[in-house]
């Protein structure tokens, strides 16, 4: 089974026009030259999600299961590529910036986290009543594998007040995995964690979760684990994430992910290619972040 990872930078279906790849936050992702774009965006991420040949992909930055379905069948069934069952559900982005799952296999038990609350789950994390998940945790099976599909807050502006509260959301996905998994499942926490770049003077909050699972990404050499770049600020980061139950990661030794860059932009210094034919200096390209992928033979 090959189990994928991409954040699409801000899939949105808007009538019968896809939003491209970009944040709409710096002038030369503004206007209608801008605009013009965005399907040649949609077409290099439908080329990385090709390339990767995952049984299973997760997603982040999808708006809708409405844009999720038109994303698959205007963009990806053209390439020859069928993923039928598909799941988007609402989470708590007030952009409607979502997780989702595309999967050539059925999806078991799918489960939404949204609503869940620091006293619904019994942690004693500030803001109780509050929903603890400024997205969502997806979690659901694949044959004998559980996914945890999240996508952490943002750590920008870098302010003690989100890492709180992504401090907060990595001790309920923690309190999630430990209270349902027994330690010889195979599950894995997969998607976008926001580490922050730079963060000095805190320790990281993904350090919660290693202590319950093995960074998969952590097997490949240092200078190789990279998969955001920031043109605007110079930064590259490894937000996008691959935590394996202790059982999993012990029955594959060998399986190191690959990072698959094809689809970022030229400015992307540090990916020297191949790029897809379309990718432009700033855009068009697949997305700011790369597609992770993983295999794990016979599972």
């Amino acid at each position: 089974m090959r189990i994928a990872t991409f954040n699409l930078q801000n899939m949105r279906l808007r009538g019968s026009h896809l939003d491209g790849a970009r944040d709409s936050d710096v002038p030369e992702d503004l206007g209608d030259a801008a605009r013009s774009l965005d399907p040649d965006d949609r077409r290099l991420s439908a080329q990385v999600i090709r390339d990767t040949n995952a049984d299973v992909i997760a997603l982040q930055e999808v708006f809708d299961q409405a844009t999720l379905d038109h994303f698959h069948d205007a963009y990806l069934a053209p390439l020859g590529v069928s993923y039928p069952h598909r799941l988007c559900l609402p989470g708590n982005d007030g952009r409607g910036l979502d997780v989702a799952v595309m999967s050539r296999v059925p999806l078991h038990a799918p489960q939404s986290h949204a609503q869940e609350t620091p006293a619904s789950l019994g942690l004693p994390l500030p803001e109780p009543d509050q929903p603890v998940f400024r997205r969502d945790v997806l979690r659901l099976g694949i044959g004998p594998l559980t996914l945890f599909v999240c996508h952490l807050k943002a750590p920008y502006p870098e302010t003690q007040r989100t890492w709180d509260i992504r401090r907060s959301e990595a001790t309920a996905l923690r309190h999630l995995v430990t209270r349902s998994q027994d330690p010889n499942d195979l599950w894995l926490i997969i998607g976008d964690l926001n580490e922050p770049v730079r963060s000095p003077d805190r320790p990281r909050v993904v350090a919660l979760l290693e202590e319950i699972a093995v960074d998969l990404i952590a097997r490949l050499p240092q200078p190789e684990r990279w998969s955001w770049h920031n043109p605007h600020t110079h930064l590259y980061g490894r937000p996008d994430a691959m935590l394996a139950s202790p059982a999993l990661a012990r029955r594959f030794p060998d399986a190191r992910p690959e990072i698959v860059r094809e689809g970022m932009s030229l400015e992307t210094h540090r990916n020297p290619g191949p790029h897809l034919p379309q990718v432009g200096h700033h855009r068009p390209h697949a997305s700011d972040h790369a597609a992770v992928v993983i295999e794990f033979p016979g599972l």
